[in-house]
């Protein structure tokens, strides 16, 4: 999967951005919707979808969380792949990667008050 980032923000490019624009746009605004109910921010927000992979026989999300063991996580990972079949309308696959995630893979511009950076 690729570890390309999207010039002016944090966030990887997606292996599907080249062949499919729309859809990823779609899936995007769709992925804003699941939100980590602890920090109160979505999945993309966050930095936690790394890669997104379409091809004939569905979808492959790779996604992690902000602490391997997140309460949320497996509800997160759960609603992350409904959302993304839901807009898609194609069978999806989550990836479960355990890349640490840190507070750089945020989007850009985002000011939690939080200290921590």
């Amino acid at each position: 999967m690729s570890d390309r980032s999207t010039p002016g923000t944090n966030r990887p490019g997606w292996d599907a951005e080249t062949d499919y624009p729309e859809l990823c746009e779609q899936l995007r605004k769709g992925f804003s919707e699941v939100l980590d109910p602890e920090l109160g921010l979505n999945v993309v927000q966050l930095g936690l979808i790394r890669n997104v992979k379409i091809d004939d026989d569905g979808v492959i999300v790779k996604m992690i969380l902000t602490t391997p063991f997140c309460p949320y996580g497996p509800s997160m990972l759960e609603s992350t792949r409904q959302k993304a079949e839901q807009v898609l309308e194609r069978e999806v696959t989550i990836d479960f990667g355990l890349e640490p995630w840190d507070f750089s893979m945020m989007e850009e511009g985002l000011d939690l008050g939080w200290g921590a950076f």
